[in-house]
């Protein structure tokens, strides 16, 4: 017989006034066990409440923005007496089943493998804990929100921890995002200045930094904050605070208002990466910077010193040298931005040293001291003086792993004498449930690597049959002018022994190229025997937005045939990779055929 019971919010642990964001139900809507009811969200976490019972919903007690606290009633259900779920509803090892859990079926509906042919994962600790998940990612920078929203999209029930109080990593907050929206302002500055030859004459640009600061932190909170919505939207629970294992099946999460314990199923760490600090600078003064320091822009130095020549460190002496400071670039190699063909640097290297203060190469940085005039910096070896005195010092000489910052042997998890955690093909740990992804696993530092890992590890855990294999990660600099490739470069090549053919396109003789001003730019193809793709390079304006069409030749095993005759429009950019086939093809008209073809 039909019977209705007031349905309370159950222990959710020390949360109490949390706020309802979110009524899932209606009076009148049909529920099963384990269906969610409301959402709420504190300072520390979202959650959702599930039922406990099936039943039909007869009356709502609260609503969207009401405070409620364990026992708040939320609803009454109208139930049978032998749907009712007593004390034998327990979970595998003896708990209540609680918001974390999901029910298989909702799992089997997202086409994921059912769930005994998953990763087998370590039995859950019988240790009480005050969340519970089946995936748990730790980490929200690129690699980990993307992580737990495909998983979560694959009907898994994902716990998202974030040391920071927004989600979204050193990339959307420190990093590839506020970075990108200074450059493009110095771009702006740029330009502006170009024009002067050409009849159109600004005066000196007037910098206002809190406004400059705020069109970045604009950009970086409207992503973040996008992102925020999505994980409500994908019911992911966002924990705040530093995470670190207590054992294969358990993170401890300190925050603000304390310690939380989240058992898991399984587990994906994307916990980034640090700048690396040179132990030589007095990191103790605010006129040492890291890359997190330069972009907060608390000013513009008179004269400021950049250690490091490869990618970071050239893009923001890009931004300070627009803003109007007189900049000097130290680096350790011979050439700037290593790893990158000389002939894609150098249009960008002539550049800079005719703009830049001074351009030293091979040159390092063996001690530096703070005194009232500036820091003072010694060096070695290049062209550099023996000292000299900067306002401020960016340093930008790479980036460290975390992997040893998050108990992961307490899991069983092995990180080496690096930081770095190695993984497999499917991004497993030796701990076959507990994956790793991003810069934590070694290879190129960056985002768009740590994304495409992501989707691997949540593919796996949900069941599927998932590798990443990617045959080319791409690199690109967003200095002016841009550089950017992928694939086979000829320093490689030429180390390696590796035989390859090189067709190059002069952007001198692209009419848009030269409407832009990038008349110096490049398009370069490597070809292997068959004619096939298998690396480029690209200089000038937008490079990094023309190296995708490359990067899908290369995937696709397209040979310079399909990249000639492929119609581009006319005139833009992009057909400079279809004159570079054209030029390794011998059908190139915009500038005389190499001999031969």
């Amino acid at each position: 017989m039909p019977k209705l019971h007031t349905i309370p919010v159950p222990d959710i642990g020390d949360f109490k006034d949390v706020e309802v964001i979110e009524v899932l139900v209606q009076p009148g809507d049909t529920v099963r066990p384990e269906d969610p009811l409301i959402s709420l969200e504190s300072d520390k976490a979202s959650m959702e409440i599930p039922a406990p019972r099936a039943g039909t919903v007869k009356a709502l007690h609260l609503k969207v923005g009401d405070k409620v606290s364990q026992g708040s009633p939320i609803l009454d259900l109208e139930a049978e007496e032998e749907a009712e779920a007593g004390p034998a509803e327990e979970g595998p090892q003896g708990e209540s089943a609680g918001p974390a859990a999901a029910a298989p079926s909702q799992r089997e509906d997202t086409g994921a493998r059912e769930a005994d042919s998953r990763p087998a994962a370590a039995a859950p600790p019988a240790a009480e804990a005050d969340l519970r998940c089946q995936v748990l990612v730790l980490g929200s920078g690129p690699g980990g929100y993307t992580a737990a929203f495909r998983a979560a999209d694959l009907g898994m029930d994902v716990i998202l921890v974030e040391r920071y109080p927004v989600i979204g990593g050193v990339c959307l907050n420190v990093g590839c995002i506020p970075s990108k929206a200074l450059l493009h302002a110095a771009q702006v500055i740029d330009e502006a200045q170009s024009f002067e030859r050409h009849g159109i004459r600004f005066g000196a640009p007037q910098i206002d930094l809190d406004k400059l600061n705020g069109y970045k932190d604009g950009v970086v909170r409207k992503l973040t904050s996008g992102l925020q919505h999505l994980a409500k939207q994908r019911k992911v629970r966002v924990v705040q605070g530093v995470g670190t294992f207590t054992s294969p099946n358990t993170l401890a999460v300190q925050g603000e208002a304390g310690e939380q314990h989240i058992a898991f199923e399984q587990a994906i760490i994307a916990v980034g990466s640090r700048p690396v600090r040179l132990p030589a600078l007095p990191w103790d003064d605010e006129r040492v910077m890291d890359s997190t320091g330069a972009l907060a822009l608390r000013d513009i130095p008179g004269r400021l010193l950049v250690v490091g020549g490869g990618i970071i460190g050239l893009e923001m002496a890009c931004v300070y040298d627009a803003l109007g400071s007189k900049v000097t670039v130290c680096e350790l190699s011979d050439d700037l931005m290593p790893g990158a063909d000389r002939d894609l640097v150098k249009p960008l290297e002539k550049r800079i040293r005719g703009r830049y203060e001074a351009v030293y190469t091979g040159t390092r940085v063996t001690g530096a001291e703070a005194t009232d005039a500036g820091i003072r910096v010694h060096f070695e070896g290049g062209k550099a003086p023996a000292q000299d005195t900067f306002d401020r010092v960016l340093v930008s000489v790479g980036r460290l792993p975390n992997g040893a910052q998050i108990q992961a042997e307490a899991a069983g998890v092995t990180v080496d004498e690096h930081g770095f955690i190695r993984t497999d093909g499917q991004m497993r740990t030796q701990v076959p449930h507990i994956f790793a992804i991003g810069d934590v696993v070694g290879g190129p530092m960056l985002a768009h690597k740590a994304t495409h890992e992501a989707k691997v590890a949540a593919e796996v855990a949900a069941g599927h049959k998932s590798h990443f294999d990617a045959r080319a990660i791409p690199s690109v600099a967003y200095t002016h002018p841009e550089v950017a490739w992928m694939g086979l470069t000829e320093t490689r090549a030429k180390k390696e022994g590796i035989a390859y053919t090189k067709a190059t396109f002069p952007w001198a003789a692209s009419g848009r190229a030269l409407s832009l001003g990038g008349e110096g730019g490049l398009t370069k193809l490597l070809l292997d025997e068959q004619q096939r793709v298998i690396g480029a390079g690209i200089t000038g304006p937008n490079a990094g937005e023309l190296l995708g069409e490359a990067l899908l030749a290369l995937e696709m095993g397209a040979d310079v045939e399909d990249l000639a005759l492929t119609v581009h429009p006319h005139p833009t950019l992009s057909e400079t990779l279809c004159f570079a086939a054209e030029v390794a093809h011998g059908s190139i008209t915009d500038i005389l055929p190499p001999r031969g073809k």
